[in-house]
């Protein structure tokens, strides 16, 4: 036989042979370990379990079947006076809210505000001795870095998953149309349930509110940043509600010819079709008229139904702006004042 080949012995196997996982790995697996630990021993405490009912569309005089129907979702204590970060679409026309802590008790919770465009809302629970999450900067993110997630995916409280931020700065367009900008994306594991629940980084800050996923592909999972949530948690207190400018269109995006792009100097040939203008809007008393197109506003281009929104900020609200719009062969520059979007 080679001298250069031998069998493995048994007490290499069993001892320091090839076969042991090497100190390196153990130290590894041993600190991520650690760092999940104690992030969940924690945040824990304020996550809680949020049960809802809501009223099902009117039906038919011969409809038999039920008027509300149950759901749930996750959220998380971020005061400790009982303010609590969910989903909207979580307890969005509830006509009932339960919340289940950590530590067992129930309380009925009410909403402080709600709002669909970024998939946010703030409900309130009266109690003592709550363990309120420490809110922390999703600024300073970077793709690769640990997160974990805290929630209730169908019923089972608490359920831990860990992952990476997989991406930044993704969009994600939320239940009434609008879409928001910097989401993270993370292959933390969300199920139906962990919606509302906080995404929390290595120091046990929550830097995400948890809020879709992408079925029925696996790994792929959105969270609204915290720089968002704490902006609107503190509007949704305040005003109950986020105060934003409105025009009154109902547009959709179009191409524009090159002959139009290049007779009119525009720096995109992209523009959004006035379809329809509402009665006394601003849009209809600045003029506005449907099969108009609008490429900028205060002279910041407009390509799509997406950036007339980013540009509809509560600062617009009922201050005189320019709207650029072709009609026909022409363009026009018309005077229009924003007002504060309905509810």
């Amino acid at each position: 036989m080679d001298a250069s080949i031998r069998p493995i012995s048994s007490s290499e196997i069993a001892g320091d042979g090839l076969r042991q996982p090497q100190g390196d790995d153990d130290e590894l697996l041993d600190a991520y370990s650690k760092a999940v630990v104690s992030v969940v021993e924690k945040v824990s405490p304020s996550v809680v379990n949020v049960y809802v009912s809501k009223r099902l569309p009117r039906r038919q005089a011969y409809w038999r079947g039920p008027e509300e129907i149950q759901g749930g979702g996750s959220g998380f204590i971020f005061t400790p006076d009982g303010f609590i970060l969910t989903n909207s679409h979580v307890v969005h026309d509830a006509t009932k809210i339960e919340v289940t802590l950590y530590d067992g008790r129930h309380f009925p919770a009410r909403i402080i505000g709600d709002d669909p465009d970024t998939d946010l809302a703030v409900i309130k629970v009266d109690a003592d001795g709550l363990v309120p999450a420490t809110m922390g900067d999703s600024q300073s993110l970077r793709v690769g870095q640990l997160v974990i997630a805290i929630g209730n995916p169908y019923g089972f409280n608490c359920t831990v998953t860990s992952g990476v931020v997989s991406a930044l700065g993704r969009a994600l367009r939320t239940g009434s149309g609008r879409l928001i900008d910097d989401v993270i994306q993370t292959d933390a594991a969300l199920n139906p349930g962990n919606s509302g629940g906080p995404l929390i980084n290595s120091k046990g800050e929550v830097i995400g509110v948890n809020s879709a996923v992408v079925l029925p592909a696996q790994g792929i999972c959105f969270a609204i940043p915290s720089s968002i949530a704490k902006f609107v948690a503190a509007s949704l207190i305040h005003d109950g509600r986020i105060r934003r400018s409105w025009i009154g269109i109902s547009g959709q995006n179009v191409s524009l010819t090159t002959q139009a792009v290049k007779l009119h100097r525009l720096p995109s040939d992209q523009g959004v079709l006035a379809v329809a203008v509402e009665p006394y809007s601003p849009a209809e008393r600045s003029g506005v008229m449907p099969g108009d197109v609008i490429v900028a506003l205060d002279e910041r281009p407009i390509k799509t139904i997406d950036d007339l929104h980013k540009l509809l900020t509560e600062d617009r609200i009922n201050k005189k702006s320019k709207l650029t719009v072709l009609r026909r062969h022409g363009k026009l520059l018309l005077d229009i004042v924003p007002e504060e979007k309905p509810a």
